[in-house]
């Protein structure tokens, strides 16, 4: 058997960086062997990474339909490789042709939970700083994607890792009212969904709120990443973040089949966790690597 494809031991890849197509490397690796996937494959329509005009590199795809079809089909190795509680976290963003918003991200969505995905959020990336548009025939678009999957159910999420800090009781309250509720018996402005609520209703909204913080939510402010080497912009490390610490344990080994300019492997070594990293393009291979060679971790392995 050549070597390219040979099966791999997980001692082989574990904290390296394979170059190839995702959907060949990914048939070598062990089953059941990562705990969590967080990635953001080449965007339909978008940018040229390779040099070859030959390449078969994801995003090149003539229509859409094979575009999302051939992620499908990546991904669906990406999942036998995944852990039965494993998490796959999906970035992506939209295309326009001729003027027409293609809606990539939900055709994309949709066709893996037909393929077996369990489909658990649907998270928008608000960008504070994206990039200003000249279109003056719609609004300019400020976010994209990012997608829980679930193999199965129950699944491992630590909710806990990433909580947000509680707003209700702060200058940021939006409640009508306001804090002037907190101490006030029966200050509760609802009689509806807490009406049997005693905490509430006998001023002990305290009580009613998680110590560590509020659940996260779907809406994510990140701005855009910088890689002075890439030219242009990464995927951000405060994206990636709450994806691994709310998807991989401590210790636990996280795959990006699309790992570009290394980013998610960097977030994994300064948290702890361990990363296989497969890349096609030569050029990013190396400047992954020398990205990934600059992290000292924070929660050492």
């Amino acid at each position: 058997m050549p070597a390219n494809q040979r099966r791999l031991e997980l001692a082989d890849c574990l904290d390296h960086v394979i170059q190839g197509d995702a959907r060949t490397v990914l048939a070598r690796l062990p089953d059941q062997c990562v705990h969590c996937i967080v990635t953001s494959p080449p965007y339909f329509g978008h940018r040229v990474y390779a040099k070859e005009e030959t390449s078969q590199e994801m995003g090149r795809e003539a229509t859409v339909s094979e575009y999302v079809e051939r992620l499908t089909q990546s991904l669906a190795e990406a999942r036998r490789v995944l852990r039965q509680d494993g998490t796959l976290w999906l970035n992506l963003g939209d295309t326009y042709r001729r003027g027409v918003l293609q809606g990539v991200p939900w055709r994309v969505a949709l066709r893996l939970s037909e393929a077996g995905w369990c489909l658990r959020s649907d998270i928008i990336w608000q960008k504070p700083n994206a990039m200003p548009a000249a279109v003056t025939t719609r609004p300019t678009t400020d976010h994209e994607y990012v997608f829980l999957f679930s193999k199965s159910a129950p699944y491992y999420y630590d909710a806990d890792a990433i909580r947000e800090p509680h707003v209700t009781f702060t200058e940021k309250s939006k409640m009508r009212g306001g804090r002037r509720h907190f101490g006030v018996r029966n200050g509760t402005p609802e009689q509806g969904k807490n009406a049997g609520n005693m905490n509430l209703h006998h001023a002990r909204w305290d009580q009613a709120f998680h110590p560590r913080g509020r659940n996260k939510r779907t809406v994510w402010p990140v701005p855009l990443g910088k890689c002075r080497e890439a030219h242009f912009a990464v995927f951000p490390e405060k994206l990636i973040e709450p994806c691994l610490l709310a998807g991989c344990p401590r210790e636990g080994v996280v795959l990006d089949p699309f790992l570009g300019s290394g980013t998610t492997a960097m977030v994994a070594k300064r948290l702890g966790r361990h990363f296989i990293g497969i890349e096609l393009v030569a050029e990013y291979v190396e400047l992954s690597l020398r990205r990934i060679q600059s992290v000292q971790p924070e929660l050492p392995l």
